[in-house]
């Protein structure tokens, strides 16, 4: 019986192989990223970088990365990426590959219920393995546009990364953003998954379940809202075409809920 859950270990190999074709693709990897201050290949080298570290916590190996901050750790990619000076397609392919293939056996021999320390907080290996696939697909997607190629996240794979992505949402929050809110969300998926977000005092906390009598409800295309949380796309025009919607005692919540958190 596999440690990680139903799908995600075919998803995360599927992602890298999907990034890896990217990659391999790229004719000149010093060209720009869309929203992105790194080229091509800056971004593969960080994904890459962070599949080897991924493949290290999976072993049993922790390595303190930044000081679980979204700041931290964008200092630590940087510090990271001076380190590592390869910016070649062929090798940065094979690394985001080779990497996420050593994750998937590493992950395997560890006890389901024992817990790592990561960049974003402990995770259970098969949180762990959710975290992975995020970071992937958030990179996958930036270096997709990159080339103007279609990207590999869909419904299925953005379920999977919900146990990571409502664990990550009280580190990611915006102390500013959400400093004197009071708000209870319930968040829905199409396709069904649903999760709750309750902002007080300035805390953010999730809970795997909707709850009753929710402030604001937010009803969003699963890609729409992986891409609104890793800050790839603006909120607004997902709106304006009716990917996302938000109703309940408190509509007007809905456009604000996005932007309480900062992507790391």
């Amino acid at each position: 019986m596999s440690v990680l859950p139903d799908g995600l270990g075919a998803a995360i190999r599927g992602t890298a192989r999907d990034i890896a074709d990217i990659v391999r693709a790229a004719p000149d990897t010093g060209r720009p990223v869309p929203r992105l201050t790194w080229t091509f290949g800056e971004t593969a080298a960080h994904l890459g970088h962070a599949n080897a570290l991924m493949a290290e916590l999976a072993a049993g190996r922790p390595r303190p990365y930044g000081d679980g901050t979204p700041q931290g750790i964008a200092a630590a990619n940087e510090e990271a990426l001076s380190a590592f000076p390869e910016r070649a397609a062929g090798p940065l392919a094979d690394l985001i590959h080779d990497q996420a293939l050593a994750f998937l056996d590493a992950v395997e021999e560890r006890d389901p219920e024992e817990i790592v320390q990561t960049p974003m907080g402990p995770c259970d290996p098969a949180r762990l393995g959710a975290y992975l696939l995020t970071h992937m697909l958030g990179h996958g997607y930036d270096l997709a546009r990159s080339l103007g190629r279609a990207h590999m996240i869909d419904r299925e794979r953005v379920e999977l990364t919900l146990p990571f992505m409502t664990a990550a949402m009280p580190r990611a929050a915006d102390p500013a953003a959400v400093a004197g809110l009071t708000a209870r969300y319930r968040v829905r998926l199409w396709g069904g998954a649903r999760f709750g977000v309750t902002v007080a005092d300035g805390t953010v906390t999730t809970t795997t379940g909707p709850f009753d009598r929710p402030d604001c409800t937010v009803l969003t295309e699963p890609v729409a809202f992986l891409l609104m949380a890793l800050g790839r796309i603006d909120p607004v025009p997902v709106m304006a075409t009716g990917r996302a919607l938000a109703w309940g005692r408190k509509p007007w919540l809905g456009p604000r809920f996005p932007r309480l958190f900062v992507a790391p």
